[in-house]
C-alpha cells in the first residue's frame, strides 16, 4: 500500500492529475498538463517537503516528455511528475523559481532537447561548447517533417 503522502497528492491535486499510475510502494508516476506544473512543483516543494531529486526530458512521438522526481525521504517514496510539451511549441514554465536546484538540469534540457523554459532566470548554455551551432539539439530525434527530415541530430 502506497504511503499516505500519495493520498493527500491525490485529494488535493484533484482533476490536476490525468493519470495516476502507482508502480510500488516506492514508486508513483502522476501525469498532468503542462499549465500545472509550477503549481505542482510548488505544493509538492513547499507543502510536502519533497526534495527535487532530478528532471529527465526526452524526444518521444507524441513530443518532449519531460519527468520531474520528487523524493520523499521519510517515506522511501520517489513521485515523478510527467508533463508533455508539443515538438513544434517546445516550452514550459520553469520550476526554478519555485526549486533554485532546478536550475542547472533546466539548462541542461535546453542544451540537449531545446525545451524553453518560461521564466528562467538564465537558460545561457550549460554544457554544450561556445561554438555549438545554433538550433542544433543533440538529444532530438530525427522525424519527417513535410517528407523531409529535420535538421538537428
Amino acid at each position: 500500500m502506497p504511503p499516505a503522502v500519495v493520498e493527500k497528492i491525490r485529494q488535493t491535486l484533484g482533476d490536476r492529475i490525468k493519470n495516476l499510475n502507482i508502480r510500488s510502494d516506492r514508486r508513483v508516476y502522476i501525469d498532468i498538463d503542462a499549465a500545472d506544473l509550477t503549481y505542482v512543483a510548488r505544493y509538492l516543494f513547499n507543502n510536502l517537503g519533497a526534495r527535487l531529486a532530478t528532471v529527465s526530458g526526452m524526444d518521444t512521438v507524441k513530443g518532449f516528455e519531460v519527468l520531474y522526481h520528487f523524493d520523499f525521504d521519510s517515506d522511501n517514496l520517489i513521485v515523478s511528475v510527467r508533463v508533455l510539451t508539443p515538438h513544434d511549441k517546445a516550452e514550459l514554465d520553469s520550476i526554478t523559481p519555485i526549486i533554485k536546484g532546478a536550475d542547472f538540469i533546466e539548462r541542461e534540457i535546453h542544451d540537449l532537447l531545446g525545451i524553453n523554459f518560461r521564466n528562467h532566470p538564465d537558460l545561457r548554455p550549460l554544457i554544450l561548447p561556445d561554438d555549438w551551432p545554433t538550433g542544433v539539439y543533440p538529444l532530438r530525434q530525427r522525424r519527417a517533417n513535410k517528407g523531409s527530415e529535420t535538421e538537428n541530430a
